[in-house]
């Protein structure tokens, strides 16, 4: 499909807006899209890590009260501190996994395994995943992000690190985790998203600084018009997402991956 690069880097940021919330993998459906759209991206997969940036500054806005409040109450007394403090280690807990393995292994993966058969298979293989999940998972007895715990925390991070596969989905494979450890749904969304915010700062940060000298004016420029259109579609996309997991739960996303990957298996393997 021929498309002038600022249209397409575009519409990849409404791609990326539409899905990196949602159990479906963003940056799956990125490779896909930009296979498919002939899309001369910056190099280093920098364009598909950095405009994640937009999602995750869309997620800072309207979680802005509840993170202002728990930056002030660490450094309080009494139950609202304690509190505060205990969302905080629990997010940097999770986040220690996929900081530790991704500066281990980006290299590798960003080489190797940034391929739209890769993300076909995984987005299959995470659909089935989240159908099962969802029917047999244990029962919820965990609220709130607070009560999650260190334990439960650093297993949900292991999970998040599965993500750095493409077509996993770092929410999708969050969700899963805290799904598996009891973690009641709507806990379990806000800590995938609140989450994102410094496992894609880390991301985009070591990726800019892996390809900064590579990446020209246009290529910058791509990447900012990318960026906010990411910003704006989320803003919109993450509250919607609250209320629809809230009534329906995940199996809808996981039907839709399987549906996805056959289809996109199916243009990759007859063109």
């Amino acid at each position: 499909m021929d498309l002038s690069p600022a249209l397409a880097a575009l519409l990849l940021g409404i791609v990326e807006g539409l899905t990196e919330f949602v159990p479906v993998s963003s940056t799956g459906h990125l490779i896909l899209f930009i296979d498919l759209l002939g899309f001369a991206a910056p190099p280093g997969r920098s364009f598909e890590i950095v405009i994640q940036l937009g999602a995750v500054l869309a997620v800072m806005v309207i979680y802005a009260r509840k993170l202002f409040g728990i930056a002030v109450g660490v450094f309080g007394s009494g139950p609202p501190a304690q509190e505060a403090r205990a969302y905080a280690s629990n997010v940097i807990m999770a986040f220690l996994p996929a900081m530790v393995l991704g500066a281990t292994l980006h290299g590798i993966i960003t080489e190797r395994l940034f391929d739209p058969y890769v993300v076909c298979f995984a987005l299959i293989a995470g659909g089935i995943a989240i159908i099962l999940i969802e029917r047999f998972r244990p029962t919820a007895h965990v609220e709130s992000v607070s009560a999650i715990g260190w334990k439960r925390s650093l297993l949900i991070g292991f999970a998040q690190a599965l993500a750095m596969i493409p077509g996993t989905s770092r929410s999708g494979a969050t969700i899963i985790g805290a799904l598996l450890v009891g973690i009641a749904r709507p806990a379990a969304a806000e800590f995938s998203f609140v989450l994102a915010i410094p496992t894609m700062l880390a991301a985009a940060v070591y990726s800019l600084y892996k390809t900064w000298s590579d990446i020209s004016f246009d290529g910058a420029a791509l990447i900012a018009i990318g960026f906010v259109s990411a910003f704006v579609v989320a803003l919109i996309v993450v509250r919607v997402v609250l209320a629809v997991i809230a009534r329906i739960g995940f199996t809808p996303f996981g039907y839709y991956r399987i549906g996805v990957g056959l289809v996109m298996l199916g243009v990759l393997l007859t063109r």
